[in-house]
């Protein structure tokens, strides 16, 4: 975790006076997060709370109603959703968002070569050797090495969701937007995701919007708890366990 000229952690992204209507409907309310550099934030709360728009916010997807979004000190709210890439943004979807019919390696060397390297049609991707040793190094990172030549389709949906976060990883992101990451896993894939999303701390930022509560504790060195499109609490995981509002409106025993 990145430190100030003080000691004090500094904030790599901060949302001021956050809102988003649709019409009469407030999706977010005047929404004020700060995220620490190197931390895991998790994002919680019903459906409905404000998370998916609280991304596609930070993703560039929506442009706010009003309020700011600053990462690196810079107000990005608004921007399309490639500029916000550029700045150092990778986000991976509750829904896999990768090519089927590309390899697992293609996949990721895409990713990677995207921000490393300008597309040329008269270039061979095998002519970008640093992208190729990249990509397979992140294949090794999310344990799907052995399966480099693996049509993507093919993957089990565990190595499917791993892959896309490799893809996300893959740019080179600051600060990385993990949505659903455990979704339609077995126990036993969730538990490994969970360890690599926690093995990542430190070195990239991480906000992610997780329904299993075993996990979010697990991982996280902060909650931020939506509720109606603002913010319900915020805190340690035991701080948020021990709250009575969010144990209220979500958190049950």
């Amino acid at each position: 975790m990145s430190l100030g000229r003080e000691g004090a952690p500094t904030a790599l992204l901060r949302t001021e006076g956050l809102s988003v209507r649709f019409g009469g409907l407030k999706a977010l309310d005047n929404v004020n997060i700060e995220v620490l550099r190197g931390e895991i934030r998790a994002i919680i709360g019903p459906n409905g709370a404000g998370k998916s728009t609280f991304f596609n916010c930070l993703t560039g997807v929506l442009r706010p109603t009003s309020g700011r979004i600053l990462f690196n000190g810079e107000n990005i709210a608004g921007l399309p959703c490639y500029h916000i890439s550029q700045k150092g943004i990778a986000r991976s979807y509750q829904i896999t968002n990768i090519l089927p019919n590309a390899t697992t390696l293609e996949n990721v060397r895409i990713a990677a070569q995207s921000r490393r390297h300008g597309w040329s049609m008269l270039t061979h991707h095998n002519a970008y050797l640093d992208i190729i040793e990249k990509a397979e190094a992140v294949l090794q990172a999310v344990g799907l090495a052995a399966k480099s030549e693996e049509l993507a389709a093919n993957l089990a949906h565990g190595e499917q969701r791993n892959l896309e976060i490799g893809i996300a990883l893959a740019t080179d992101p600051d600060f990385l937007l993990l949505d659903e990451p455990t979704a339609g896993m077995s126990p036993e894939e969730t538990q490994r995701t969970a360890a690599f999303v926690r093995r990542l701390a430190g070195h990239v930022t991480i906000v992610v919007v997780e329904h299993d509560m075993e996990v979010v504790m697990g991982i996280s060195d902060r909650i931020t708890v939506l509720n109606y499109g603002q913010v319900l609490a915020e805190g340690t995981p035991a701080e948020i366990r021990e709250n009575a509002d969010v144990r209220r409106v979500y958190l049950r025993d």
